[in-house]
């Protein structure tokens, strides 16, 4: 009897040693994952040819009413024209997670309430998949001058990472 009572409490230990495990194994992976897999950023040729042909440039800043220590950008995003495609170029960083989209918006917004009265109105530019320095083409098809704004927005979560206003550069 005392046998059988031992091992059902170690059996019993090892479900529940296993879904504790299964948790906090889960939340890294959602973290660590887009990392592993993140793609090259833009290097110094890209970054400068960015600067030299900018159109606009915006300024991602961490002190956005809803960026927090998970959820930031930092650096100079670069609006650029070359070999007749459109660029987004930032030179900084975002913090890292997944399913990170940059979109275009009609107004300047720094809060995730804001945005979601507003996401119908803007454009999904294309998908972040790196941290450093990324560096996305635009769809021929978007009218990027009409959108003062845009925004990285992780889809998975519903969560607003950084935004910046789009100004002429000199």
């Amino acid at each position: 009897m005392r046998k059988l009572l031992t091992s059902h409490f170690f059996y019993i230990g090892l479900i529940i040693g296993g879904l504790l495990g299964l948790i906090p194994g889960f939340g890294l992976g959602v973290y660590f994952l887009p990392i592993i897999i993140a793609s090259e950023g833009a290097d110094q040729a890209e970054l400068s040819a960015a600067r030299n042909a900018g159109l606009r440039q915006g300024v991602f800043r961490r002190d956005l009413e809803d960026s927090d220590g998970a959820h930031w950008g930092e650096g100079t995003i670069y609006e650029s024209r070359e070999d007749g495609q459109i660029y987004y170029t930032l030179e900084g960083r975002v913090s890292p997670g997944p399913d990170y989209k940059l979109y275009l918006t009609p107004e300047y917004v720094e809060t995730e309430a804001d945005f979601l009265a507003i996401k119908s109105r803007s454009v999904r530019v294309a998908d972040i998949t790196g941290f450093d320095n990324f560096r996305v083409s635009v769809p021929m098809r978007v009218p990027v001058g009409k959108y003062p704004a845009l925004i990285v927005w992780c889809e998975r979560f519903g969560q607003f990472i950084t935004s910046a206003k789009l100004e002429p550069t000199n």
